[in-house]
């Protein structure tokens, strides 16, 4: 028997207009926009709908992310598609848990917000990077990282010459996010990523890309921000979810909200297996997958994890149309 997945893009696929024709035609997806400004103090309108800085700001991407996500996930499961299991990306997966019933759209907004704010803060401006890097595979990425230090924690001599001795440690460099075969994030200290960047270069990837970002995010920099976060969580009462959703930490599927608090603590400062995760998910009998959102940046990763199974894409009311009348 099909089954379907709801998969969440993350921060870097937002876009100005995404998710106004939702607003125009729908009176859920409307309030959900409107209460979630209520919520933050925001004008989630202009935020969302008109080209503005602040949408690709950090602190204000994410929230205006999960509430467009939601408010289009609202209106597809009122044209009656219901997943069986969720997912998303990164700050995705906060849309993916409340889809699958174990938060309250708003209080995912928020979280979100609190997010948003100690991912961007959290690091000095500078201080760290990140990169992609494309064409060579996890095993030797994974490889050059570790190669940069000896097992006492100071660098390998032969490593960078560029770089002094004990200028890089161990964990000053790790894998962000596996997002398909041949497409890998690193991130950490800039002088380690960049350090990182020259030996990938020479370990045969066909692209090393320094990506413009706030901050080192999921790196181990990150564990303040994810320490404070976790006080945010608490204020939070979660509900039984009910469907499951396949965590970014752990790449597998998650069915007691029991955990949850803990998973998206680490989330902030853990590598998101998204390759490992899909792959999960296809083993587990899922062969339709549903991205909603802008943009098309999951479909374009599937396509290089798993050509065999089918996904649909919801950016905007047309495609909800399309969709849906496909699905029913």
């Amino acid at each position: 028997m099909s089954k379907i997945a709801f998969i969440y893009p993350g921060q870097g696929a937002q876009k100005a207009g995404m998710g106004s024709d939702f607003y125009e035609n729908s009176e859920t997806a409307r309030s959900l926009f409107d209460q979630a400004g209520e919520t933050l103090g925001l004008d989630m309108k202009t935020l969302c709908f008109e080209e503005n800085e602040k949408l690709d700001l950090t602190e204000y991407t994410q929230a205006a992310m999960v509430t467009t996500c939601l408010a289009m996930t609202r209106v597809i499961e009122e044209r009656g598609i219901k997943p069986d299991i969720t997912a998303g990306l990164s700050l995705g997966e906060y849309s993916a848990i409340a889809a699958a019933g174990g938060m309250e759209d708003l209080d995912a907004i928020r979280l979100v917000r609190k997010r948003g704010i100690l991912m961007q803060n959290t690091v000095p401006t500078g201080k760290g990077g990140m990169c992609a890097v494309m064409g060579l595979d996890a095993a030797k990425i994974e490889e050059a990282l570790e190669s940069l230090t000896d097992e006492d924690g100071q660098q390998d001599d032969t490593a960078v010459p560029v770089v002094k001795r004990m200028d890089i440690k161990r964990g000053d460099v790790t894998v962000a996010n596996y997002n398909c075969p041949g497409q890998i994030v690193i991130t950490g200290k800039l002088a380690a990523v960049e350090a990182a960047s020259v030996k990938l270069k020479e370990a045969g990837a066909k692209r090393v890309i320094m990506l413009n970002v706030s901050g080192p995010f999921h790196s181990p920099m990150l564990v303040p921000a994810g320490e404070e976060l976790a006080k945010e969580l608490d204020t939070v009462i979660l509900h039984p979810l009910q469907i499951p959703y396949v965590s970014n930490v752990t790449a597998e599927m998650v069915e007691n909200i029991s955990g949850t608090k803990e998973l998206l603590k680490q989330q902030v400062s853990s590598p998101v297996r998204w390759m490992q995760s899909m792959e999960y998910m296809i083993a587990s009998g899922i062969d339709r997958f549903v991205e909603i959102g802008p943009g098309k940046t999951l479909a374009g990763f599937m396509k290089k994890i798993n050509r065999d199974v089918n996904v649909y894409n919801v950016a905007s009311w047309e495609d909800m149309e399309k969709v849906t009348e496909s699905l029913v």
